[in-house]
């Protein structure tokens, strides 16, 4: 038995998501994340929860909807946990998993999620994170006058006024929650008509590197760079798919930039953009959701600095 993973197991089963006794538990893996899944399955059981695991077969993939079988399973479960290899094609299918909170379930998504993440940011220290995320958030809390900028040639500008925050703190406990393991973040979005200004991206998505976004008003108007420009041929005429849905801060001091968003958005001195749906924070509900970070990040806010090129100084 791997004890560093089947530690990170235990922390997610019954610390992040809380399971019960009798509750009925939905793991979808796929063959990669099979270790992952039978070390989460083995505390489920410790738990009494009961456990069923959806192997999604790569002839089935890209999947960009539920079939009604799942549909039936999916939609009847107390809590989920989903862990695919994150895909462009699939993120209406994700976008389903999320929406599951919406009915009353507790969703955890680890989309990518790999062993050596379990280990490394799994089994940490939540109460802490959660500390400092807070202050993240209080820093920015209706701001009006956030500016975004790095040496690479971001320059963004907008409100979050009035807009809610959300706290990626691994608490997926309570009825109606979604968060990622691993967890440390803190995200809103941005008031979507002050929203304007270039990004000079890292990464975006999962694997698909750097790029140039340009916003005018909350619209992606001119880009550049491979990731983007398969990410924009994906969405198409879609409009919904090109406003500006996300603005997030990594909080998480373990996680480091890689070719995997779930871990990359989380880590220390980045910032996040996502265009497509705000998951209810923002105006703007749609099928397509793509994370954009930027590394390095000077935050600036309320009139003050609060992180200067990657460090924060709260």
């Amino acid at each position: 038995m791997n004890r560093k993973l089947d530690k990170a197991a235990e922390r997610a089963v019954t610390q992040a998501l809380r399971l019960r006794k009798g509750e009925r538990f939905l793991l979808v893996t796929d063959g990669p994340k099979l270790p992952i899944a039978e070390s989460l399955a083995r505390w489920a059981r410790k738990a009494g929860a009961e456990t069923t695991t959806y192997l999604m077969t790569e002839a089935l993939r890209p999947i960009e909807g539920p079939t009604s079988l799942f549909r039936a399973m999916a939609e009847k479960a107390g809590a989920v946990a989903y862990m695919l290899e994150a895909r462009i094609e699939e993120k209406a299918f994700r976008g389903y998993m999320v929406g599951l909170a919406k009915a009353g379930a507790r969703v955890l998504m680890m989309p990518g999620i790999t062993v050596d993440m379990m280990e490394r940011l799994v089994a940490v220290d939540y109460a802490a994170l959660d500390v400092f995320t807070r202050k993240v958030m209080a820093a920015l809390k209706d701001a009006p006058d956030v500016r975004i900028t790095n040496a690479d040639g971001t320059d963004i500008s907008f409100s979050v006024k009035g807009r809610r925050w959300a706290n990626s703190n691994g608490d997926i406990g309570r009825r109606g929650r979604h968060g990622n393991l691993p967890a440390g973040e803190c995200y809103t979005c941005p008031v979507e008509s002050t929203f304007s200004g270039r990004l000079a991206i890292r990464l975006i998505d999962d694997k698909l590197g750097r790029g140039i976004m340009e916003f005018e008003a909350g619209r992606l108007v001119r880009w550049s760079g491979r990731g983007i420009e398969a990410i924009v041929r994906h969405i198409g005429k879609d409009a919904s798919g090109t406003m500006i849905g996300e603005f997030g801060v990594g909080t998480n001091p373990g996680a480091r930039i890689c070719g995997n968003m779930l871990e990359s958005e989380k880590a220390f001195g980045t910032v996040h953009f996502a265009i497509g749906d705000s998951y209810g924070l923002g105006i703007n509900a749609s099928r397509h959701h793509y994370d954009a970070l930027v590394a390095d990040a000077t935050i600036f806010a309320h009139g003050r600095t609060i992180a200067k090129s990657g460090k924060y100084s709260l």
